[in-house]
This record gives structure tokens, sequence and C-alpha cells, in this order.
């Protein structure tokens, strides 16, 4: 029998929390699933002990680019910065390549890249519109993993059939959120039920023994690492990875659906349909909050739903012409607050809620 030390409950959350649906009532009725998140105190790592595997079946109506974003594609040139240090001459596959955007952008810097992932909707020939197997029959001499690992069951087990299938070599670079950010920021809006493990930048020193760099990137938000594929292995518990968790995690859900109960009629929308929102939002609505405008630039899923709450997303351009001068937009992520003042001529009062 496992030992674990139980972490966060959540419950009846989207299975994908950034499927869109084209009824409020699809919406409304997404396959949703419990979150029991622990800790494993064999190895340190953190997931959620009930996750179903057997309902995670991603397909096109998954969107969740963020490239759409100014702020977001500098990110991505800060990551090419790390790739072209480490990988640089080097043949690379991207496993989990959604949309296909950082593919492209790698391309356009003169690396040879193969990305693998069953969302891809473009026509670039060096998709593969397939899950990972090793059935593929592809290697190469680095593996990109952008925002993978949190979402398999076993990321030890996936990471070592990924170096089997690359005939037990490789350097790869790992990205994912980062679970120390979420605790000391009580980013309740973080945790999602199609992220079955959150990380700690400690978990890779102990999964692999040879790490080249790792660090912090975003913001704080995400973590990444560049390490041998060779060495991968179980991790060990140590005193360095426990976690505490805080207990007043959950105490920004009152103080939100407290201030939005007494706005005084007050109009308001919420900036960002994609995870953070979708979450944010389902919170607020179980508060008894009523929210009406929900707002993203990405247009795949502008006049769509949000899994959950049924809330038709809207672009920019048309959920601002109704809200008043000085209405209050909750931002879901400050990484994009600049980006959003921009955007909208500095007109409202802009609250993050990270």
């Amino acid at each position: 029998m496992k030992d674990y030390k139980e972490v966060y409950q959540a419950h009846q959350l989207p299975v994908f929390q950034n499927r869109m649906f084209s009824s409020k009532e699809e919406a409304q009725n997404c396959i949703k699933g419990d979150i029991e998140l622990v800790q494993d105190l064999e190895t340190g790592l953190i997931f959620n002990r009930i996750f179903d595997q057997n309902l995670m079946r991603y397909d096109s109506d998954y969107q969740n680019e963020q490239a759409v974003s100014n702020t977001f594609r500098e990110h991505l040139k800060d990551i090419s910065q790390i790739i072209k240090k480490h990988f640089e001459s080097y043949s690379l596959i991207e496993v989990g390549c959604g949309k296909g955007y950082f593919l492209e952008y790698l391309q356009s810097q003169e690396f040879k890249i193969t990305g693998i992932d069953p969302t891809y909707e473009g026509s670039n020939p060096s998709v593969i519109k397939q899950y990972f197997s090793p059935e593929i029959g592809i290697k190469s001499d680095g593996i990109i993993l952008r925002h993978v690992l949190e979402h398999v069951k076993d990321p030890v087990d996936f990471l070592s059939r990924i170096r089997d299938a690359n005939s037990g070599s490789g350097k790869i670079y790992i990205e994912v959120p980062c679970f120390r950010w979420i605790c000391d920021h009580c980013a309740w809006f973080d945790i999602f039920y199609e992220h079955v493990n959150y990380f700690q930048i400690d978990d890779f020193y102990r999964m692999f023994g040879v790490v080249y760099e790792a660090g912090h990137t975003f913001g704080g938000q995400y973590l990444y690492v560049v390490a041998d594929l060779a060495t991968v292995r179980l991790p060990a518990f140590n005193k360095s990875c426990q976690i505490e968790f805080p207990e007043r995690f959950l105490n920004t859900v009152n103080q939100y659906a407290n201030a939005l109960t007494n706005h005084g009629g007050k109009e308001f929308a919420v900036w960002g349909g994609a995870s953070k929102g979708v979450i944010f939002s389902l919170f607020m609505q179980r508060s008894g909050i009523n929210i009406e405008t929900v707002i993203d630039i990405n247009s795949a899923k502008q006049g769509k739903y949000l899994a959950g709450t049924g809330l038709l997303v809207l672009a920019p351009k048309d959920a601002l012409k109704y809200l008043p001068c000085k209405a209050d937009i909750f931002v879901m992520n400050s990484n994009y607050l600049k980006e959003i003042i921009d955007l909208t001529d500095n007109k409202f009062n802009y609250l993050t809620v990270d």
C-alpha cells in the first residue's frame, strides 16, 4: 500500500477546461471529474490520485493556443534561446506540438523538427496528427515536451517510453506549470482535472541523473529543465520536495464572491476564456455570482461556450462596446495585463486575479 499525503480536493471540474462547445447546454453538461491531489511519500511526486486517463481524448475542439498573444510569443522567443543554446544543429521532435506555432517558429530558425499532436489543425507536413507512440518510428537528437507532462498519468513511465522509442538516448527540454508558484499565489484557478501532475523544480533533479539546466520562466508560473533523457529514473522522496500546502488556499474564492455580491450592480467582465478563466468563472458561478461577459482574443474560442459554466466567449471588439468606461475587468493572468490595457486604451478598471 502506497503512503500518500493528502494535499487538495476539488469536485466536479470539467475534464477538459480548454475544450470549446457550440451550445450552452452542451458546455454545462460536459464530462466532469473530481480531484484528490496527493503527494507520494516514496517518490515525492504530486498528482490526482483518482484521475481517469480513459476520459482524456484530445481532438480539434481542444483550443489552447496561447501564441495568439504577443506577450506569449515573447515568452516563446525566450524559450527558443534555451533551445538554441542546448539543441543547435540537433534534429528535434516536439511531442504535443498543439496547433504548431512553436514548431513553425523553430523551423523559421532553421531547426529540423517533427511535431506530434492529435489536435493539430494545420497543413504543415512536418506534423504527425497522432498521439505519441513508439510505433510512429521516428527518432531525433532532441525532444521538446512543452506542457505535456502534466497531462499524462505516469510521467516517469511516459518519459521512459520516449527514451526507449528514441533508442535510449537524446536530450530533452521539458516545460510545465510550477506547483510552488500555484501554492505561493493560492492559485486555485490553476488546478485542473486534465492536469494530473503538479511539479516542483526539485522533482526533475530527482527524476534525471543529468540535468544541464533548470529554472523558472513566464513570471515564475512555469518551470523548465534540460536533461539527458537516458538518465530518467524513478525519483526518491526527500525533505526538499515535501510540500506544505497553504491553509488559506481557497480564501480568495469567498473574497472575490463577496466583492462581486456587493458590487452594487456595477458591470464587470472576465478577461481570459482559457484554463484560469474557466475555473475562476465556475467557482464564482457556484458562489452565486452571475457572470455575463467573458473575453478572449483567441478567435477559435470566440462564439463558443466555456466548459462547466456554459458562458459565451466574446471577442474584445464585441464585448467592450457594451461595457461602460471604468467597468471592472478581471484579468486572469497578470502576465497579460499590459497587453490588455493597450488593447483597451486603458479605459477600464483592471483587477489581476493572480
